[in-house]
């Protein structure tokens, strides 16, 4: 969704810093280099000495921060909660939730400094509304998310600075092919329980919905989470 995400920005005439832990991060910016200014910087956002980086590379790089989207995650854990593992639910609650906030907060802080408004966009989950077997971890970071981005939207807004959420659903990717493996389901199979369109989502379907949030086509939109499931909570 990543990589989804800064295609449709770019195409949408955004120049774009993508940031990922893994070196690989500096190929996917090359590939998408003919759509226009990207650049890469090596993050984990769990630490905030990198996330205080990224953010000056990005100035440095463009002279100013004006739209974030937070999609940094970890693979849902797998254990039932009365068996979960203590150092993946850390390292979980690391990345998807402090990881976000230190985003937010180093965010917030450049736009302030610039005096204009700002949009931010965190990726949630459907997991921010519902449970699903063997992924405590991994719905505790995303209900706490929601929770999180209303109270980034209660402090930016007066600034400008609007902070929103997108809860995709089953959305083919990396990250959901591993799910599947993890309950044991393919796509075909699974796709009916999770969607009345009866199909996964589309990474760039999630990435419209952000360029919405990030744009003044929402300009009076704050602290909200667009679902982005195709009908997956009306089947719960």
């Amino acid at each position: 969704m990543g990589k989804a995400t800064a295609s449709v920005f770019l195409r949408a005439g955004a120049k774009v810093v993508l940031a990922d832990l893994k070196a690989e991060g500096a190929q996917t910016a090359e590939e998408l280099s003919a759509l226009g200014d990207i650049r890469f910087v090596q993050t984990n956002v769990s630490k905030s000495d990198d996330v205080q980086n990224l953010i000056s590379e990005t100035v440095k790089a463009f002279g100013r921060l004006d739209v974030a989207v937070n999609n940094a995650a970890m693979n849902p854990d797998k254990t039932p909660l009365v068996d979960f593992d203590e150092e993946y639910w850390k390292k979980v609650l690391d990345v998807n939730l402090t990881g976000t906030a230190l985003c937010c907060k180093y965010e917030m802080q450049q736009m302030l400094k610039q005096k204009s408004k700002g949009s931010i966009v965190n990726i949630a989950s459907v997991n921010a509304y519902m449970t699903q077997p063997l992924m405590p971890a991994y719905t505790a970071s995303k209900h706490a998310l929601l929770g999180l981005t209303k109270h980034a939207a209660t402090e930016g807004g007066p600034a400008g600075i609007r902070v929103n959420a997108v809860a995709p659903g089953a959305i083919y990717s990396e990250m959901s092919a591993r799910a599947l493996k993890i309950i044991g389901a393919t796509p075909e199979e699974f796709a009916p329980k999770i969607s009345s369109l009866n199909r996964f989502g589309e990474p760039h379907e999630v990435a419209q919905g952000s360029l919405w949030l990030a744009s003044d086509s929402s300009s009076y939109v704050n602290g909200i989470c667009l679902p982005i499931e195709g009908g997956c909570m009306s089947k719960w």
